[in-house]
């Protein structure tokens, strides 16, 4: 496999873990408290962005980065993967018919669920791979930790790489 393109898929699939932690916890506790559909999606979707963002936080924070640091290059690197990915698989629950009325102990549910994560996966992987191309995205991250040995992708670009290749 091109090694960006492992990055890619790298990234995305780390993203989509914390999109799918965060969801599935706002379903869970939107359920369990008795909200309704809309309110529900909205804490969903919050704790998508918390999870998500925690995800790729806490592994910078163990090298020894300031908070203040790791979350700035988290914001940077992973917000537009996680808008996509929440716009695809809310929009692809919304499509699924009876999906979003199921409620979490029907199999229609977690079917949909699982296609939307899916679609949300296809949908984020090209976002990743362009900003990784261009020295953003998930790239920012590998140069915090001093390269790509962390994911065994030693020959993928560094940000500084493409910095002069591709103009952001």
């Amino acid at each position: 496999m091109n090694p960006r393109n492992a990055i890619a898929a790298s990234a995305t699939l780390h993203c989509l873990t914390g999109c799918a932690i965060g969801e599935i916890a706002g379903l869970m506790i939107g359920t369990a408290i008795g909200l309704a559909t809309v309110p529900t999606m909205v804490l969903a979707v919050s704790l998508a962005f918390v999870f998500g963002y925690a995800l790729s936080t806490l592994p910078l924070l163990g090298t020894g980065m300031p908070l203040g640091r790791a979350l700035r290059l988290v914001l940077a690197a992973d917000t537009l993967s996680i808008i996509v990915m929440e716009v695809v698989d809310n929009a692809v629950m919304a499509l699924i018919p009876g999906a979003m009325d199921a409620g979490l102990v029907n199999p229609v549910f977690w079917l949909g669920m699982m296609i939307a994560l899916s679609a949300a996966f296809l949908a984020a992987f090209p976002v990743n791979r362009y900003l990784i191309d261009r020295g953003k995205g998930h790239a920012l991250h590998h140069g915090a930790h001093g390269g790509h040995a962390d994911h065994g992708e030693h020959d993928a670009p560094t940000p500084h790489q493409h910095g002069s290749e591709h103009p952001a």
